[in-house]
Order: C-alpha cells, then structure tokens, then sequence
C-alpha cells in the first residue's frame, strides 16, 4: 500500500474534516493548562496517544519551518516514567526523539522506587505496571508539577469515560470520581491548594482509536517500530498473544509461534500484547481499526483483565 496515500482518499466515504475541530480543541485545551499552571510537563511514554499529543503540544507552542523542523522550545518538559520493563524499541525512539528536537525529558525510574523501599514486588518478574503510580507521584512530588498532560482517551476503558478533561487530583495523589468538579461550557476548574495538582487530557472527551491513527496518517506523525506488523514470537494464552520475552517466557505446554504482529499500545512488556496484523502504514491500521470490535486495551493489556475495576482502583491509587 502506497504510504502517501491520505486517508480520506482511501476511505472517501468518510469526512475527515472532523480532525481539524479535534485539533482545535485539544491545542485550546494544552494552552489552558500550560497558562493556568506554573509546573506543567507533558506525560510521554512513546505510545500513539502521547506522541499525538505531543505534536498537537508542538503545534500549540512551536513554529513549523520551511524545511519542516519545528522551532522555539516547548514550554514544559516531557516526562516519562520508566518501568525498567519497557520495550527497547520504545526507549530508543523516545530518546532518538528528544535528541533531534532537543525537548527536556524527565523520566521517574520504578527501579529507583523499589531501592528505596516505596515499590515492593512480590516477584523479580512481576509486572511493574500499578508500581507506576508510586513512582509518578513521587516524581511529581520531586519536581514539583502542578498538572500533568497526558494522552488518555474516554473510549479507552470504562474508568477513562469517568474522568474530566482536567482531573483533580488530592494531596495523596488520588482521583475521587465522585467529587470532580464540572466542566460547563468548556469552562475548568483549575483551583489547587497546597500538594494537590491536576491531570490534563487534551484528546480524551472526543477522540476515539479511529481519529487517532486518521491523524496520525494525515500529520505523518512518526511513531514506535512496535505499531506497524512485524514477525514476532507468542504464545497463546488467555485468547492474547503473549510475545515471548525474558519476562514473559512460555509456559509449560505451550508452543511459540511466529506471527505477522503489531500493536495498538505499548507500554510494560510483562502486560502488554500484540494483535495479527499486516498493517505497516497508518492507512492500513485505520482500516483495520475500522473492522475492530474490541477495545485497544481489552485486545492487548493481560492487567486489565483481571477484573472490570483494575483500571479505576489504579487511578484512584494515582495511576494516568
């Protein structure tokens, strides 16, 4: 499939002239939080929805050139927080990434949190995904970060479509969805008193899967290997395919296979699992996510399955 091929003319049924209203929307929504706060950093962990908001960060701050690089520096730093579980394919885009546009990176380290003593793991290879939370509240409380701006999106995840666009969070860290404040009219709350601070969602009260990859296919937005099909070794495990790595080893009885992959979210390699696929193009994913009836997260996060309330008890905990 010819990769310049832009997606309404692949799908001319469809009007994409919605992208330009979401954009709008959701570069309003960085400039209300970078204005209204004076510590903000933007949540970056190399997915799709984080690096969608970050070019939506780029075009709300910076100015594009001629040549297509972007100038002037943006008004906040990245932060990642960083399992020690990553992908290395993700580290090594984010840090290529922060090197060729000179963007200033945080990244709060689960390893560090486990040395002090704040993250205990009941095994060496137990996912690490819930100690995130410890770890980010701790590296907020380190560089004193008022809000955070993040990439989630309602139609992620049940406990997502509870959520406000700014989300307050308590002096704990924790998200109480019975008392968040209204968002009348677009109008927010950004109030703090003294340790409180706020998450920020640019993408999350109208973006979908489906405007995502669109707008990554019309702005050419570069992202992670891992998001286009590639061989990969899995095994077959809970109806997910469980991509063979040191820390998800086959289990007794099972047999690897070797299969065309991609994946719609990245994230800790303990949890995280990939979907057949032979999509190597954004326009190729978009039809593909056209034919999904499973949610990104119900197709690849084994946590999420643990029971319908994981999401929610993570984010009350201070999870993104």
């Amino acid at each position: 499939m010819n990769a310049t091929v832009h997606p309404d003319q692949l799908l001319p049924e469809i009007d994409w002239r919605h992208l330009d209203a979401l954009e709008e929307e959701s570069i309003e929504i960085l400039r209300e939080a970078v204005a209204a706060f004076e510590r903000p950093a933007l949540l970056f962990s190399g997915g799709k929805d984080s690096c969608v908001v970050l070019h939506l960060a780029r075009k709300a701050f910076q100015r594009r050139g001629p040549d297509g690089r972007w100038h002037g520096a943006l008004p906040l730093p990245l932060l990642h927080i960083d399992t020690g579980h990553n992908f290395p394919e993700v580290i090594a885009f984010r840090d290529a990434l922060v090197a060729r546009h000179g963007d200033r990176l945080l990244v709060g380290h689960v390893e560090d949190s486990m040395r002090r003593g704040t993250v205990r793991l009941s095994d060496p290879l137990a996912s690490r995904n819930a100690a995130q939370s410890v770890t980010l509240l701790e590296t907020i409380e380190a560089h004193r970060l008022d809000v955070l701006v993040g990439g989630a999106r309602r139609d992620e995840e049940k406990a997502r479509a509870k959520e406000r666009i700014f989300s307050h969070r308590d002096a704990f860290g924790q998200w109480q969805p019975k008392a968040q404040r209204p968002e009348l009219w677009t109008l927010f709350n950004t109030r703090l008193q003294p340790g409180e601070h706020m998450r920020a969602f640019p993408i999350s009260s109208n973006w979908t899967e489906l405007d995502v990859w669109a707008y990554i296919a019309r702005e050419r937005i570069e992202l992670p290997s891992l998001y286009w099909a590639h061989p990969r070794q899995v095994v077959r495990r809970g109806g997910l395919l469980v991509p063979v790595t040191p820390l998800t080893p086959p289990q007794p009885g099972e047999t690897v296979e070797t299969l065309q992959v991609r994946f719609r979210t990245v994230g800790d390699m303990s949890c995280t699992c990939p979907v057949p696929s032979s999509a190597a193009t954004p326009e190729a994913v978009v039809l593909e996510t056209l034919r999904s009836t499973v949610s990104e997260r119900g197709a690849t996060r084994v946590d999420d399955r643990a029971n319908d309330a994981a999401m929610e008890r993570r984010k009350r905990e201070g999870y993104f």
